[in-house]
């Protein structure tokens, strides 16, 4: 009986081989676009037609050589393991030497790349299998363009049965999204039909550049927390290895769980050496690290990046690397939960930008329209709000923040109140109602001034005259500028034009007590005493709002003091 068993073809072995790294469009990017990263790109540019089935990438690597070239599509041909020890300590993201080939099996590919200090650029054409069929001189910028065409054109069947084009520039968006986490130091160009789909700027780490993929998340909802942690007490790593890389490093960004979080756990994302991968043991100890920090049905924010000696992990459980095998997976684990909790503690780092979160900045809105200190000149309208319910020594001082906000209590809740605007308001109002000029002597001195700014500062009462050539003698000033050392620039200020309550508001501002000097508690109580009385205590003569009212009831609803202390125990 003749044997059943054969075997395959050449052109079979590679096609199915073909189909385990290169499945849809977002595969043939990612294999692209780790190469340019492998390249030492840091601007990457990629090009998607998916009606015609084409992809292009472009990158400033460091690019390729004619040899180069003409083995880079030849089947397991890489430049970036020589042995089988290799294997073992992998640091390019790229290693197989199956993705170029591959295309070549499941379409057209061109290449052009200059090196770094090359004087030519080389265009080469492949056919199936790898082989060379055309090269040409090219004029190209050093670096490297791959064009990808009439993907999946020999295999009509696999085109069928892959999803719509909108949900492959998805995941193609998804996969450069990811990538991009773990290179926050690259720009990214992303064109779709020719037109440019979306940009990703370089940023100094994954927490200034997460904001970019996700949109709602802001920069103070964020903790991000780096570490240098000591390889594994057991690791085998050579010495070679222990001498060079004694420690790996640790990147994490978390969502702080009073400001952001998730419906779904979408956004707990684990990356190694460079590249995201799917590790079920890391994701689950993410989960726990967070656990009765968020409310119930809510799910954290958190991209975790190790960089770690590479004997630690085993890239070859999938054809796609991102399934791996990590040794010593509790060490690991317990260095994560150990950083989470880092990042989660209270310090002076993450309470940063607290009023950008969701539930503050809620908070401050329904402040704002109770406290109802919108300015509108075009109408104003009587005072009728808490602000003309309270008299003189109803607002309390209890402290001063940053020495520019005065916390003030009040029968209803609390006050913050800044101090230079509030000052300002005091002054104007003064300045009104008394516009007094008092003389000089010796009297201010200016220098170079316009006719325009002489008849400015007649205009609004000052007495000037010339003193010389090109100077001029102010002999009257307004008397809230006479104590000042900065008098001659006030008075140069004035001379720039605008009516006398301009004027007015210039000096008073000027005049105010600065944002950034302490006060003591009899000043401040003064202050707000002051401000109190003042006819239009809503905003500064520039239109500013003033203060910040926060009722009890609504401190209360922020602190869930709502709650049913049953349902609040998950209960």
């Amino acid at each position: 009986m003749a044997s059943t068993i054969q075997a395959l073809p050449t052109e079979v072995v590679y096609l199915i081989t073909a189909g385990e790294v290169i499945d849809c469009f977002a595969s043939v990017v990612r294999e692209l676009v780790e190469n340019s990263l492998d390249a030492g790109a840091t601007r990457i540019v990629v090009s998607l037609w998916p009606q015609q089935w084409r992809i292009r990438v472009a990158d400033n690597g460091c690019g390729m050589n004619l040899d180069d070239l003409q083995q880079a599509a030849t089947a397991h041909s890489t430049s970036k393991i020589r042995s089988s020890a290799d294997l073992w300590k992998i640091n390019s993201l790229g290693f197989r030497g199956e993705a170029l080939h591959s295309l070549t099996t499941l379409a057209d590919l061109e290449i052009l790349s200059r090196p770094m200090g090359g004087k030519l650029g080389w265009r080469i054409n492949y056919g199936n299998g790898g082989e060379v069929v055309q090269v040409e001189i090219t004029a190209i910028a050093p670096g490297t363009v791959v064009t990808v065409s009439h993907l999946f054109g020999n295999c009509s069947s696999r085109r069928q049965g892959l999803p719509t084009a909108a949900q492959q520039m998805k995941a193609v968006q998804t996969t450069i999204h990811q990538i991009a986490m773990c290179h926050p130091h690259v720009t990214w160009q992303i064109w779709q039909n020719d037109r440019q789909w979306f940009t990703i700027s370089p940023a100094a780490t994954t927490g200034q550049l997460l904001p970019q993929i996700l949109p709602q998340v802001r920069q103070g909802d964020l903790q991000e927390v780096k570490l240098q942690i000591p390889n594994p007490p057991n690791s085998c790593t050579d010495a070679i290895n222990r001498v060079s890389t004694p420690h790996s490093a640790l990147n994490l960004v978390v969502g702080l769980p009073d400001r952001t979080h998730r419906h779904r756990p979408d956004w707990v994302r684990v990356a190694i050496n460079g590249r995201m991968v799917k590790t079920p043991e890391l994701e689950q100890t993410i989960l726990s690290a967070f656990h009765r920090t968020l409310p119930r049905d809510r799910y954290p924010i958190c991209f975790l990046h190790l960089a770690i000696s590479p004997d630690q992990i085993n890239w070859n459980r999938n054809p796609a690397k991102t399934e791996i095998y990590l040794n010593e997976i509790i060490y690991w684990q317990e260095q994560i939960t150990q950083a989470i909790n880092q990042a989660l503690s209270i310090s002076s780092s993450n309470l940063k930008e607290a009023v950008h979160t969701t539930r503050v900045s809620k908070l401050l809105k329904v402040a704002e329209a109770k406290g109802g200190y919108n300015f509108n000149p075009q109408n104003p309208k009587p005072s009728t709000d808490a602000i003309n319910r309270v008299s003189p020594n109803s607002l309390k001082a209890v402290a001063q923040v940053s020495s520019t906000y005065i916390v003030a209590e009040h029968p209803s809740g609390m006050w913050l109140v800044e101090q230079h605007i509030a000052h300002e308001r005091v002054l104007y109002e003064q300045l009104c109602d008394n516009w007094q000029l008092v003389s000089v002597e010796p009297p201010i001195i200016l220098y170079q001034l316009s006719p325009a700014q002489v008849s400015q500062l007649q205009r609004i009462g000052l007495e000037i005259e010339p003193f010389g050539e090109q100077l001029w003698a102010v002999r009257n000033i307004p008397a809230p500028l006479q104590q000042r050392e900065d008098c001659a620039e006030a008075i140069l200020e004035l001379s720039w034009g605008g009516d006398l309550q301009t004027a007015q508001v210039a000096v008073a501002c000027r005049s105010a007590i600065r944002n950034g000097t302490p006060m003591n508690q009899q000043e401040m109580q003064t202050l707000l005493d002051n401000w109190q009385r003042t006819r239009n205590p809503r905003t500064c003569p520039h239109g500013r709002p003033i203060y910040l009212s926060l009722e009890e009831s609504a401190l209360a609803r922020f602190f869930r003091r709502n709650w049913v202390i049953g349902k609040s125990h998950g209960i």
